[in-house]
């Protein structure tokens, strides 16, 4: 199944977050601007939140059908494109976030991406080696500890933090939590 096929069959068929992360909530307010990328934005539970903000909001996704789930208005942008070719046009953003999801390749362009103080928000699953722990099958799609600070050490890093959580099918995650300003 294509990775497109497999989006879009989990977006119909597994219910999905609808209220906006809490690391956007909580840590959205550094950002100056009104410039942001939402990273595999899925059905826009942090798109629309930006937008309520006063934010303009490129909202890419590869699955068709969770962008159709976003209620679009003049200030949200879709893009449907597969992210392991998605160029992010340098020096553009006040914010790009990035939650729950994992493209290595998208690391450098990132930060190009951000404009001067800009800031970048990043949210994702590392790897448990403890017991009990819940691990996606495909190690690629999980952090290493302390990758983000290392992978992003041009930035300015506003926070980071490693902690558990439970997942929304109630398994227990590692997950990890960085803010960093360019």
């Amino acid at each position: 199944m294509d990775d497109k096929t497999r989006w879009n069959t989990k977006h119909q068929n597994v219910p999905m977050p609808t209220s906006p992360s809490e690391i956007l909530i909580k840590n959205v307010k550094p950002s100056q601007g009104h410039r942001a990328l939402d990273i595999a934005c899925g059905s826009g539970r942090n798109t629309h939140y930006l937008a309520e903000l006063g934010f303009e909001i490129d909202a890419v996704d590869i699955s068709d059908y969770a962008l159709s789930k976003i209620n679009y208005t003049n200030k949200i942008h879709p893009i449907e494109s597969d992210l392991t070719n998605y160029v992010i046009t340098p020096n553009t953003y006040d914010l790009i976030i990035n939650i729950n999801y994992l493209e290595r390749k998208l690391f450098p362009s990132m930060i190009e991406g951000l404009k001067n103080g800009g800031i970048l928000i990043f949210e994702t699953f590392i790897t448990a080696h403890e017991p009990g722990y819940h691990n996606p099958s495909n190690p690629d799609f999980l952090l290493q500890s302390n990758e983000l600070p290392t992978k992003f050490s041009t930035l300015k890093i506003l926070f980071y933090e490693e902690y558990d959580k439970k997942n929304m099918y109630g398994e227990k995650v590692k997950v990890a939590s960085f803010i960093g300003q360019k």
